[in-house]
């Protein structure tokens, strides 16, 4: 094994060379401390490679290249149409690289390879272009006061972005961050998940490539509590980005306030999905199977909590057991008829067989799933899909993020009681509403305490729409022209055009 790259083969035979450094001012470096973190495939337990990790000089050393780039004219004077030509190309060498990028996600992560491919990596280049389309679109305005006065605002880059992503996603959430940020202006030190840092370190090789001036991007691979903690608390840091559990974005809340950094905080959720007795029940079953299912129940959207209304709710649970039982097939993700992986480490694993265990101890019934599935190998953090029905509000499983293909199946009476218990939750990041009666879907979109709601389908989402949650779920929005707010400062210059006082 070199120390900075390491040749690896994956599972499907593709041989690529894997950097194994911190990506700072456009190379790849090791860690201060020497220590690293050995990255586990999820489908059979084995070790893929080890990766330096970054601790907090690290974090100096990269923030400091960061705020040089920043100041650096070859940068901050870049013509706004060039630097949207340089995402671009950005984007191009990404699509160029997809097949490696895909197949790097799926080994670290788990994901089917197809979703990996087909979704993931086109919402990667397809954010990037987006963002890149707007690099010459973010401009003030004049404010019209009086013929005295000229008044008017000026967009400018807030400076250093640190950006935290999650492992669910980690190509996609980098897109996400990366896209706004420099489209902007910002440069960017960005943390990987310490479970899935393959991808984005890969990622950093096509930075180079792309011709982002040194310092632009860093990458870093690191511990939340060591490299995680030391961004979120550093002096140097203009604003801090995360994507992660709502227990941690509490905890970066409180660290980023040493230099009231801005902040924007994309966290948990348990979000419900309402069926009610006029809906199109075999489009409600398609859709709720993708809304907690899809990536393995890994989504902060995910659809979790199902409100059936009473008449069609036996009739829901057997169209709902019979689809999740064709159609979630749990395997191989490099193999193509795989829908389900595995989760994507042991700790998760293991958490979802405690929620199961603690459906099962608070009386809920177990109707499919509840166990681990070993039928790949033997080995690996597959779980059977499972479903509790007849679940009460008060319930561990009803309340909390479980954040696998777990979900809780309800009955309600009144429109008043389904959205009375779909807002009884610390929880507002997402909600569906399955109804032919377009009035009553519109009426429940206001009144449910979410920050995006979904009318006939679930997890619906567009790179051109703001995501973002409320309450507990989180603070800001990412994605479309929304998105960019977050990156910059709105200045305001006052002119006085001659009068006296």
């Amino acid at each position: 094994m070199s120390d900075l790259f390491v040749e690896l083969t994956a599972p499907n035979g593709r041989k690529y060379s894997q950097p194994r450094g911190l990506f700072i001012n456009n190379e790849f470096v090791k860690s201060k401390s020497g220590e690293t973190i050995t990255t586990i495939n999820p489908t059979d337990e084995s070790e893929i490679t080890s990766v330096y990790a970054a601790g907090p000089e690290d974090v100096d050393i990269a923030v400091a290249a960061a705020r040089k780039a920043f100041k650096d004219p070859s940068w901050r004077d870049m013509d706004t149409t060039a630097r949207g030509e340089l995402l671009y190309r950005f984007a191009e060498i990404i699509e160029q690289n997809k097949e490696v990028l895909a197949t790097i996600e799926t080994w670290d992560n788990g994901k089917p390879y197809s979703v990996a491919l087909n979704e993931d990596l086109a919402e990667v280049t397809g954010t990037i272009k987006y963002y890149a389309g707007w690099s010459n679109k973010v401009h003030g305005q004049v404010i019209d006061t009086s013929p005295a006065k000229l008044a008017y605002t000026i967009r400018e880059p807030l400076g250093v972005c640190a950006q935290i992503i999650p492992w669910n996603f980690p190509l996609a959430m980098a897109a996400w961050k990366l896209g706004p940020a420099l489209a902007t202006g910002n440069t960017v030190v960005m943390k990987a998940a310490e479970q899935t840092p393959l991808s984005l370190l890969y990622l950093g090789t096509l930075v180079k490539e792309a011709g982002f001036p040194p310092g632009v991007i860093n990458f870093l691979n690191g511990e939340g509590r060591k490299a995680g903690a030391a961004l979120a608390q550093h002096l140097d840091v203009d604003k801090i980005a995360f994507t992660g559990s709502t227990a941690t974005g509490k905890e970066i809340m409180k660290m980023a306030a040493v230099n009231m950094k801005n902040i924007t905080l994309e966290t948990g959720g348990k979000s419900p999905l309402i069926i009610f007795e006029d809906a199109d029940i075999e489009q409600a079953v398609k859709w709720a199977h993708i809304g907690i299912m899809y990536n393995q129940g890994q989504v902060c959207t995910a659809t979790s909590r199902i409100l059936v209304e009473e008449g069609v709710y036996e009739k829901f649970i057997e169209l709902f057991k019979s689809h999740v039982a064709e159609t979630s097939i749990v395997g191989d993700p490099f193999k193509d008829d795989t829908f389900q992986g595995p989760q994507v480490t042991k700790t998760q694993f293991e958490r979802v067989l405690s929620y199961i265990e603690a459906g099962k101890s608070e009386g809920a019934k177990l109707i499919a799933g509840g166990e681990a599935f070993k039928n790949v190998g033997g080995k690996g953090f597959f779980i059977a899909p499972t479903i509790f029905t007849d679940v009460k509000d008060s319930m561990k499983i009803y309340r909390e993020e479980v954040f696998g293909p777990f979900v809780v199946i309800s009955s309600f009476k009144t429109e008043e009681e389904a959205i009375e218990r779909a807002n009884d939750s610390t929880y507002g990041l997402g909600a569906a509403v399955f109804t032919q009666n377009i009035s009553k879907g519109h009426r429940l979109a206001r009144l449910i305490e979410a920050g995006m709601v979904w009318i006939n389908s679930s997890n619906d989402s567009d790179i051109r729409v703001p995501f973002g949650g409320v309450k507990q779920s989180g603070i800001g929005r990412e994605l479309g022209e929304a998105g960019l707010e977050s990156y910059t400062n709105k200045k305001a210059v006052h002119v006085n055009l001659g009068t006296k006082l």
